[in-house]
């Protein structure tokens, strides 16, 4: 009888333990497991329910923490802490901002995204150029220039990319998000997007993966405030830790860039003296030399240009046809990088002119392949001293962390489509007021801002919130998109900004916004904070600026850089309380200590 009783104590206490749902350390992310469904809560409302290989958890959690600094990104110290779950075939880790999700074998995740509720999602692309419009259904129509477009049996769009915002719920007034991705892509795996079926959207990786690949990548789900959202740093959290000894020669910068201005001007040697030569005005650290350097005219070669830019103190970048995405018909250098005997070479050449890093273009999706080979060029590149940015490329998964050589990477629908259709000129307003809480939470974002002239397609931001992309978009290569003589000819005072402008941030905090609406962010480089905020609706607006920890009992100068004619510059002892933004306005609040 003895025995018997405590058999049922002991049953009673496993079912117990089985009842309690996982929790972050903070006890705010929880999540319910029964046999193959989760449901994902933040304080105690259901964000969203997810199917997959999800099983009772009968074990106490690990405990899983991360601490590390970066060179480049939203904050140089990040730290991090989660429990850790076995669930089936599932390691599950909550941790304060979310959960990450870790599959050992081919995928079957699937998350249940309710119609009706608000969702900002991106049409996938092998290049991820393209838009977040705010919706609330499925029923999407596809875009028909996108590349990779996929349709239901209903004619809607049904594939789509990283990362997707969701707006859960409200609760007190207060509402709640949760932000879709994934981090962490090694050797061996391929990317994956969302596939959907109606409500249900299903995590498919680019191509079948052998099931001896192991382990996958994370899926992850950034939850809480906008706040937490825009200030998790949880794609590097979960991602391997830096793969490179000596750092000391990865130094972020901001870039002066030619094809903004000059499609085709990286084969015309005059006008890159112009693009060094602004860099030198501007106290630029660097310039990059674009497409078809290999074909420069009138008898000069991309060594006159290299020697050129060294000799007046610029570090210059180069750029390179990956050769593996657009090749018939696409700008050259090409295939100079895919074996690896000729990548090693052309790195070594790269080292021993000079070259400070290299930009690699048009990859073909989101393919093992495409993930091997850019692994590939990561790690050649730091053995030769070189930073990378990725062009025509998937969204950062993470490797910003590992390979810290990479300070940026496209995938993002910036200020170059300005020169390609006019589609952008209405949009890029609403579309910019987005990107901080969707695409640049995930990495860094080699948008090309601040542009105050135009190109082929004119844009009708103001010249404020052209300012304040450079602070509200964080990319480790910050390159400015405008000609040289439009920046020149600015006042002093922006002059002087941009020669001062950093492009790696000690701090980063969400100060205000709503994803298309507008957006207000604060970073800190080093004492100095920087108030970045734009208006993305066609109507004027009065920005509210709630104190915060970012300007806490902190007195000094106070410079703001807002919408005027041309500009309003004006200097003051204190922030302001509230600032008015034409339409598509913009502004900057700069901060230095006293």
């Amino acid at each position: 009888m003895k025995r018997l009783f405590l058999t049922l104590l002991s049953g009673c206490a496993l079912l117990s333990a089985t009842a309690q749902p996982l929790t972050s350390p903070n006890g705010k992310v929880t999540m319910t497991v029964e046999n193959g469904k989760a449901t994902l809560m933040f304080n105690q409302q259901k964000v969203m329910d997810m199917t997959g290989d999800f099983s009772p958890v009968t074990q106490a959690p690990s405990t899983v923490t991360a601490d590390y600094t970066m060179l480049a990104g939203k904050r140089r110290h990040c730290a991090n802490e989660a429990n850790e779950y076995q669930s089936g075939s599932l390691t599950v880790r909550l941790y304060n901002d979310g959960v990450a999700i870790r599959e050992s074998q081919a995928s079957t995740l699937t998350y249940l995204i309710p119609e009706g509720m608000k969702r900002w999602m991106e049409q996938w692309t092998d290049s991820y150029e393209g838009f977040f419009p705010l919706s609330t259904t499925y029923k999407v129509q596809p875009v028909p220039s996108f590349s990779g477009i996929s349709k239901s049996a209903e004619g809607y769009n049904n594939r789509w990319g990283y990362p997707a915002l969701l707006e859960a719920f409200s609760q007190k007034g207060a509402k709640v998000f949760a932000l879709i991705t994934e981090a962490n892509i090694l050797k061996g795996n391929s990317a994956s997007c969302l596939f959907n079926d109606g409500e249900r959207y299903r995590v498919v990786p680019d191509e079948a993966q052998p099931s001896t690949i192991s382990p996958q990548p994370w899926r992850v789900i950034i939850v809480g405030s906008l706040a937490d959202i825009v200030e998790s740093t949880l794609v590097t959290d979960v991602s391997e830790p830096s793969k490179i000894a000596d750092t000391s020669w990865i130094h972020p910068g901001v870039v002066s860039w030619v094809y903004w201005a000059y499609n085709h001007g990286s084969n015309d040697y005059q006008i890159i003296k112009q693009y060094v030569d602004l860099a030198v005005s501007l106290h630029l650290p660097y310039v990059l030399i674009d497409a078809e350097w290999d074909g420069m005219k009138d008898g000069y070669t991309i060594e006159h240009a290299i020697r050129y830019a060294k000799a007046m103190g610029v570090k210059p970048l180069i750029w390179y046809n990956s050769s593996v995405g657009w090749v018939d018909g696409a700008p050259t250098p090409k295939f100079r990088l895919n074996k690896p005997e000729d990548r090693e070479k052309e790195f070594a050449w790269c080292e021993r002119l000079g070259v400070a890093g290299v930009k690699i273009d048009f990859f073909s999706g989101d393919n093992q392949k495409n993930m091997d080979y850019c692994i590939d060029l990561l790690e050649c590149a730091a053995r030769h001293h070189l930073l990378v940015n990725f062009h025509g490329a998937t969204v950062p998964r993470g490797w910003q962390r590992t390979y810290p050589n990479l300070l940026s990477t496209e995938g993002v629908y910036g200020a170059e489509w300005y020169n390609n259709v006019p589609t952008f000129t209405d949009k890029a307003a609403s579309h910019n007021a987005t990107l901080p809480f969707t695409r640049n939470v995930i990495g860094p974002m080699d948008y090309t801002p601040c542009a105050f002239s135009d190109s082929q397609h004119p844009h009708i931001t103001s010249h404020a919130h052209e300012l304040a992309l450079t602070v509200l978009f964080e990319s480790g290569l910050q390159h400015l998109a405008d000609r040289p003589e439009s920046f020149l000819s600015q006042p002093a005072e922006i002059r002087q900004f941009l020669s001062t402008l950093p492009a790696a941030w000690d701090d980063t905090r969400f100060v205000c916004g709503y994803p298309g609406e507008y957006a207000v962010l604060a970073r800190r480089s080093g004492d100095t904070w920087y108030l970045a905020g734009i208006n993305g609706t066609d109507q004027p607006k009065t920005i509210l600026l709630p104190n915060g920890g970012w300007n806490k009992g902190k007195k000094g100068n106070v410079t703001v850089y807002a919408d005027g004619s041309n500009w309003q510059i004006s200097t003051r002892r204190d922030v302001p309380k509230s600032i008015k933004c034409i339409p598509r306005g913009g502004f900057i609040v700069k901060i230095t200590p006293q």
